[in-house]
């Protein structure tokens, strides 16, 4: 009975090395590419190295892969960004504005790195950026920094973190010293 024991313990054990062993970027970039739409509440922090206390926000977040990325902020005042394959739009205040991605580089880093995750888009990603991944399926945490020197002035790295196929974080560091954290948590469907 003993032998039968260790003989399970040492298969058990053995599979979670495997499991282990099998965790990286191209996994984690697979099980996000399989994982539905979705929609999910956000709590966002900026810290701005010219306030004493981070800007405070929430509201909705909706990804309809693959080119879909709308952010509708609730508090402390409606705001609505739209993401649409190469545009994007905002209302703010009663009024719109809109903009090619390809017009301005800063948002589209951005937009990208989001976007690409969620999708799963591992291709479009590395286009962009360099990509590291720490932790494990249980706890994860993307690093991504930008490729392009230019881009580097602007964003320094961006780290999205998650459990399984779940982004949890998104926090972005700023070439400045500026960043922002943002927190999601699974609208109920």
């Amino acid at each position: 009975m003993r032998a039968l024991l260790a003989a399970t313990i040492l298969i058990a054990c053995a599979a979670l090395d495997c499991a282990a062993a099998d965790w990286n970027v191209n996994t984690l970039f697979e099980m996000l590419a399989r994982e539905k739409p979705g929609r999910a509440t956000f709590q966002e922090k900026k810290y701005l190295s010219l306030l004493d206390k981070p800007v405070e926000s929430s509201g909705e977040l909706e990804f309809t892969p693959p080119h879909t990325l709308e952010k509708r902020t609730l508090l402390p005042r409606p705001e609505r960004i739209l993401v649409d394959r190469e545009r994007v739009t905002l209302e703010r205040g009663g009024k719109t504005f809109s903009i090619g991605l390809r017009e301005n580089s800063a948002i589209a880093v951005l937009v990208e790195s989001i976007r690409g995750t969620l999708a799963g888009d591992l291709g479009a990603l590395t286009r962009t950026y360099s990509a590291g991944l720490d932790g494990d399926i249980a706890a994860w945490r993307l690093k991504l920094r930008p490729l392009d020197p230019a881009l580097a002035t602007l964003v320094e790295r961006i780290e999205i973190g998650g459990s399984h196929a779940r982004v949890k974080t998104v926090e972005i560091f700023q070439a400045d010293g500026d960043r922002s954290l943002m927190t999601l948590v699974p609208a109920p469907r």
